[in-house]
């Protein structure tokens, strides 16, 4: 089957189960175009020098600027060595992670404003999203899952989730065309189905 080029980021809260249903989808995907025509990714550190950066930005305090702009120099980097280069190869690109989480966690979340960051996004020529999936769950859900299985790092903490939730319900609101909402409090098998169904409607539109 041909591969078709697309570019799919899912986004959530911590606990949402963007990975599970990343690796799900990217299984899907490859068992139907094979695993050369689909690239799975993330955000942060999903580059050849991605640990050290992931590391920097999860376990050490930044004022929320500085924050921003390694998260940016992390994306750029990652957007150059692996997003857009499988972009132009015309394969599917799966990313946990992307600019919306920016504005979700850095935005809503510490309070860097909006059109600034996005004014960013396009001096870089970010590409943009074709589909963005966002698992949306109860923060006291996703707290629930999250201390089941490690000890939580600092963007975590459960009243600063509560404010990216509310980050990423406005831009849902806000980009309802490219942003789908798959509620994620059901079962694992329910989710994905769910995600199949709005993955089979965009590529049905396209």
């Amino acid at each position: 089957m041909k591969v078709i080029g697309l570019f799919i980021t899912f986004e959530g809260i911590d606990g949402s189960g963007k990975s599970t249903h990343a690796v799900k989808l990217y299984e899907h995907f490859s068992h139907k175009f094979g695993r050369n025509g689909v690239l799975l990714t993330w955000e942060p550190g999903g580059w050849s020098g991605g640990d050290l950066m992931r590391e920097l930005l999860l376990h050490h305090e930044w004022r929320p600027w500085s924050e921003f702009f390694l998260f940016m120099a992390d994306r750029y980097e990652h957007v150059s060595e692996k997003i857009q280069p499988a972009l132009s190869e015309g394969r599917i690109v799966i990313c946990e992670r992307y600019t919306d989480s920016t504005l979700a966690y850095q935005g809503w979340g510490k309070g860097l404003p909006i059109e600034e960051m996005e004014r960013l996004f396009s001096l870089l020529a970010l590409p943009q999203p074709d589909l963005t999936i966002w698992l949306d769950v109860s923060v006291e859900k996703a707290m629930e899952r999250i201390k089941s299985r490690k000890v939580l790092d600092r963007l975590e903490e459960e009243n600063f989730l509560y404010k990216v939730r509310n980050g990423y319900e406005e831009l849902f609101l806000t980009n309802s065309e490219r942003i789908k909402r798959v509620f994620s409090e059901v079962s694992e098998e329910e989710v994905f189905l769910e995600i199949l169904k709005v993955v089979g409607v965009f590529m049905d539109e396209s």
